[in-house]
């Protein structure tokens, strides 16, 4: 159970890293954020949450897509 904590911790979509990192917060603060008001608003923040995962992986395939000349041809 601890493998499986630690890895969703560390791996699972880095949105809490990126919201971090670009605001100059601590991960850890981010996270605990994210838990209370999931159990507060039962839940809601699990969808913001997904949003943002998403959001941020179609930005990093269109960036990678640009760069790519072999993409266009």
């Amino acid at each position: 159970m601890n493998k499986l904590k630690s890895f969703v911790e560390w791996n699972a979509f880095g949105v809490c890293s990126a919201i971090g990192a670009r605001m100059g917060i601590a991960t850890s603060r981010i996270r605990q954020f994210f838990m209370y008001t999931s159990v507060l608003t039962l839940g809601s923040p699990v969808i913001i949450y997904l949003i943002l995962a998403f959001w941020g992986n179609l930005n990093r395939y269109i960036k990678l897509s640009r760069r790519n000349p072999w993409y266009h041809l």
